[in-house]
């Protein structure tokens, strides 16, 4: 089966590469950004997942950074000619211009797996995420969760951590927030269901950004495949979520769920069940995705950095002595520990959990002195600012008092995003992390059992080897 893969799809690239050397593309007069595009259709894909998956993403970049430009560069990837940006500059464009100059863009096959309905833009269906997730995440509901969090966090710790002398974090990472978004966003309270659920998602992350061909028996159509069946359990929920509001049976609080079921399409009418599904999906996804590769990170240089783990320690001792034996954390408690949101910061800064994402010029575009021509696809690279020196300097170098005043240059520091678009899930993701940051080092020390191990990306940042850990509990 994986020989007839193979053979078509080298079929395929000869085929198109022929039609690439016969007919060739009509010269252009453009300033276009400088670079190369390597290989017909599949473009410096290949190579850029290849880098990824040993941990040298940044070799990449700073490859064709010094060769062509270090703030902007061209490549083919995704099956798209591709433009990376790499400067604050850059950034500021992209994020300031939103509908404006650009739009949303992903690879064809993987939009429609997205996207609700067909009939709907991707723009649209960010729109619509964007009201749902900021209703979700308003200042009160923000608080409300605090508490539960902080259950959650001691449940979770209390049932995979203690009494082991080893854990791998990373798998422990991907559940502990997976159930937590879960529980807050859709009322799951099996663990078994979380579980399998999260497989899924797991599957779809790692095996979704890929060259994007839905072949049987690749990675690609394994993913499309997980998509289906989680699409398939949320229908399930949808239906069992009406019944309960038919019996008076529903949840206290708006999960995404509730406010799903009270959106409109554009028309005005209630969405499908499938639409609901899909949205569910995507939200439940982005969820849990990133906070749950940060944790992992963090829990790596806070092994590598003894000192830096006392002051962390000490400031949440701080809010625990002043609290009651079982009393639950509050909102308030969290705006205390700013020393502890500066290492998380810098964690993000030095290792992102994303790369970045996609936009698609809507008009043809003026960067840095290059032309972009309507339609070209923009990628703006997180990795590229951070580790920029005119940005943060001595960039190798962990330090967070870097976030103690207001000297970061303006979108330069982009893990959410940046400008009118910033992630709408920013302040409930820094709850989780610290709600989880204020249990787990007070409870427990910890070393790396692989001393050197890589973070590689698969997409998404994760340790090589699950990141394995000795535990040493805090008395």
């Amino acid at each position: 089966m994986e020989f007839i893969i193979l053979s078509l799809l080298l079929l395929s690239l000869g085929l198109y590469s022929l039609y690439y050397v016969l007919i060739k593309p009509k010269p252009t007069t453009q300033n276009l950004p400088p670079g190369r595009k390597g290989w017909p259709f599949i473009g410096e894909t290949l190579e850029y997942h290849a880098l990824s998956k040993k941990g040298c993403i940044e070799k990449f970049m700073s490859q064709r950074m010094q060769k062509y430009s270090s703030k902007i560069f061209k490549t083919s990837y995704l099956g798209a000619d591709m433009v990376f940006l790499c400067s604050a500059e850059g950034n500021k464009l992209l994020f300031s211009n939103e509908h404006k100059l650009f739009k949303p863009w992903l690879p064809r096959i993987i939009e429609n797996s997205f996207k609700s309905s067909p009939n709907i833009t991707l723009q649209d269906e960010f729109n619509s995420l964007r009201r749902v997730i900021g209703s979700f995440t308003e200042p009160n509901a923000l608080r409300r969760y605090v508490g539960m969090m902080d259950a959650n966090a001691k449940r979770h710790l209390r049932k995979y951590w203690d009494g082991n002398d080893v854990v791998k974090v990373h798998d422990l990472s991907r559940k502990f927030i997976f159930a937590l978004c879960s529980e807050l966003m859709y009322n799951i309270h099996d663990t078994r269901t979380a579980d399998e659920l999260e497989n899924l998602a797991h599957c779809i992350m790692t095996e979704f950004f890929i060259i994007p061909v839905n072949i049987p028996g690749t990675k690609f159509g394994r993913a499309v495949r997980a998509g289906r069946e989680f699409h398939q359990r949320f229908r399930n929920m949808i239906k069992q979520r009406r019944l309960e509001i038919e019996e008076k049976r529903e949840p206290e609080h708006k999960d995404i769920l509730s406010l799903l079921l009270l959106e409109k399409n554009k028309d005005g009418e209630d969405l499908t069940e499938s639409e609901i599904a899909l949205k569910m999906q995507a939200v439940l996804i982005g969820a849990y995705d990133n906070p749950s590769i940060a944790i992992s990170t963090i829990i790596k240089f806070l092994a590598e950095l003894p000192e830096i783990y006392e002051q962390v320690l000490r400031e949440q001792m701080e809010i625990a002595n002043s609290k009651g034996p079982d009393e639950l954390l509050s909102f308030d408690d969290l705006k205390r520990m700013k020393y502890t949101w500066n290492v998380i910061s810098e964690v993000l800064r030095m290792e992102p959990p994303n790369s970045g994402t996609f936009r698609e010029a809507l008009t043809e575009v003026t960067i840095d002195g290059y032309t972009i021509p309507k339609g070209f696809k923009l990628h703006w690279a997180v990795n590229a600012t951070h580790k920029d020196p005119e940005c943060f300097p001595n960039p190798e170098k962990f330090d967070p008092s870097r976030y103690q005043g207001n000297d970061i240059v303006p979108f330069s520091y982009v893990p959410f995003g940046a400008g009118p678009h910033i992630c709408p899930g920013k302040e409930f993701a820094r709850l989780k992390l610290l709600v989880f940051f204020h249990n787990l080092v007070r409870k427990f020390r910890w070393e790396k059992i692989i001393p050197d191990e890589k973070m590689i990306r698969n997409p998404n940042l994760m340790p090589e080897k699950g990141l394995p850990v000795r535990l040493y509990p805090n008395n």
